[in-house]
């Protein structure tokens, strides 16, 4: 995939996503408003880079694009959540 993004992009992503690990580890006690907040600010970065790479033809990918644990705003807003089963794989979390 590194390919696929142009080199600009590339950088802008990867300063976002180093900002938000920071950020997270220096605030782990933070409220869970303020994880989603950061998670929205981070998926305002990710989310043209990943459409313009949908729109670029990237549709060769094996599988196709995982879904991006509730980026969009979708119900729920979800996020990667720890957790995983006996198998590690994904699992479902119903959000009241």
């Amino acid at each position: 995939m590194k390919d696929k993004i142009n080199a600009g992009d590339r950088e802008s992503l990867t300063k976002a996503i180093d900002a938000t690990i920071k950020w997270m580890e220096s605030n782990q006690l933070a409220e869970k408003e303020e994880f989603e907040h950061k998670q929205k600010e981070l998926e305002q970065v990710a989310m043209p880079i990943i459409s313009k790479l949908y729109q670029g033809g990237a549709g060769g990918m094996p599988g196709g694009m995982p879904d991006m644990g509730g980026m969009g705003g979708g119900a729920g807003g979800g996020g990667a959540r720890g957790g995983g089963g006996a198998s590690g794989g994904p699992t479902i979390e119903e959000v009241d």
